[in-house]
């Protein structure tokens, strides 16, 4: 989505600062709190496993879909997090602040690379809930799009570093 912004020569003509700031920041807590809930739900599963803490009493759900309600309750909560943290970070700053950090992302090719491979994560995992048809809660399609998020930005690193040596091509 990054790249469908306005980018022009110089970070003082940057237009649409604060909502590229704010998209960059929150897609990164969609992946960052996508991995928590999964970590969280691993340990869950470990800790249960070993006999350290009782099953959950719940009725026979799918471990799939009790992955994807950790995964999207961790989401939302990152998302929470981490947008106190950017009206903490960002209040008070002069519009020039937001238009550099903005025409910085839109600036980077890795980052540009990087949103790209994600959003289409997002997207598919957002078909994937819709395609699926499961019955699922709205934490749960929370969870399919950040998985998504962290498929997407996986298949990135394989491309950008495993298949390309994290070099880019001269010519752009």
């Amino acid at each position: 989505m990054s790249r469908y912004f306005p980018h022009p020569a110089y970070a003082e003509d940057q237009p649409f600062a604060r909502t590229i700031l704010i998209t960059h920041v929150e897609t990164r807590a969609i992946t960052t709190g996508t991995i928590i809930g999964a970590g969280a739900f691993a340990a869950r599963e470990a800790l249960q496993r070993w006999g350290k803490i009782a099953p959950l009493n719940t009725p026979q759900v799918p471990r799939s879909q009790l992955y994807l309600r950790a995964a999207g309750r961790g989401t939302l909560v990152t998302i929470g997090i981490v947008s106190v943290g950017l009206i903490n970070r960002m209040r008070g700053r002069e519009d020039i602040e937001w238009k550099d950090r903005s025409w910085r992302l839109l600036e980077n090719k890795g980052q540009l690379e990087t949103d790209d491979w994600t959003y289409g994560g997002m997207a598919a995992g957002l078909a994937a809930a819709v395609l699926l048809r499961r019955p699922v809660s709205w934490v749960a399609a929370v969870g399919y799009v950040g998985a998504g998020s962290v498929a997407g930005t996986l298949g990135y690193i394989g491309w950008r570093y495993g298949i390309h040596g994290g070099k880019f091509p001269e010519s752009e």
